[in-house]
């Protein structure tokens, strides 16, 4: 089966990662060394980031 693409961009995970202060671990231990917690906050943080995009993008279109 191939692999889909990703859905977020490398620059956009470690942009929210160095928010959530867990850069240092990715970059230590990779994605793996990240708690689940973590990782829950970070696809919240890039579900936020993404609503607040659209939004934007939605108002300029009226």
């Amino acid at each position: 089966m191939p692999r889909r693409r990703p859905v977020m961009s490398d620059l956009l995970k470690y942009e929210i990662a160095r928010e959530l202060g867990v850069e240092g671990i990715v970059r230590k231990e990779g994605w793996g060394g990240v708690s689940s917690r973590n990782c829950g906050n970070l696809v919240k943080v890039a579900i936020e980031k993404a609503e607040k995009d659209l939004s934007r993008s939605y108002q300029q279109n009226q």
